[in-house]
């Protein structure tokens, strides 16, 4: 059975954490069929956003139409949390009780970057582990201190929560969760698929 990958879009997210771990896992999935014909592909992706009737603009302008909308209330495997500029999504309740439902209903949850700080405003991280960009260490540790915020760290794995620093690290983590989840070698081979210098042990991020 395909685990269903989920990954939010919002204005504002930054392209490649959301398009790095889509990559990832679609790639995989690819991959996994071609390593087991006749198999299910191991994962199922798809995107979410607060509506499906316009396009979310990434932060940087590229724009996307997502597969599902809130109101939807799709449900996933794994959940992952892009970074990008959050002010928007911080301050959506819709938003906010999504991400905490879903994730409660989840394997796992997933942040790259400044997506950790949806996660910690949604309450579906509270005490773990994580990390984010280097630029956004600081403001993470000052508005959740409760968290145990780690500095030059690629991701951090903390069981049901697994987050990552900017952009090319949360490819590295979602190669990592390929791994987690489907086993170290089709995470190599879609690393090699993707021609992707895959930093596999969790080596500092800066």
């Amino acid at each position: 059975m395909s685990l269903r990958v989920l990954i939010l879009a919002y204005d504002g997210v930054e392209a490649l954490d959301f398009a790095g771990p889509f990559e990832v896992f679609t790639t995989a999935s690819r991959v996994g069929q071609r390593m087991n014909p006749g198999a299910q592909a191991p994962f199922e992706v798809a995107s979410v956003a607060a509506t499906t009737s316009q396009p979310v603009q990434a932060r940087a302008g590229l724009r996307l139409l997502a597969d599902h909308d809130l109101a939807a209330n799709p449900t996933a495997d794994l959940l992952i949390v892009p970074g990008g500029v959050v002010d928007a999504p911080m301050a959506s309740p819709a938003t906010l009780r999504w991400i905490a439902g879903c994730a409660a209903g989840a394997q796992l949850a997933a942040s790259v970057c400044t997506g950790v700080f949806l996660l910690a405003k949604s309450g579906v991280a509270t005490r773990e582990v994580v990390t984010t960009h280097w630029e956004d260490i600081a403001d993470l540790r000052e508005q959740f201190p409760s968290l145990d915020v780690r500095e030059n760290e690629r991701w951090v794995d903390s069981g049901r929560i697994v987050s990552s620093a900017g952009i090319s690290a949360g490819i590295d983590m979602s190669l990592y969760l390929v791994e987690r989840l489907a086993g170290r070698t089709l995470a190599e081979r879609t690393a090699r698929q993707m021609d992707y210098a895959w930093t596999s042990g969790n080596t500092p991020s800066a």
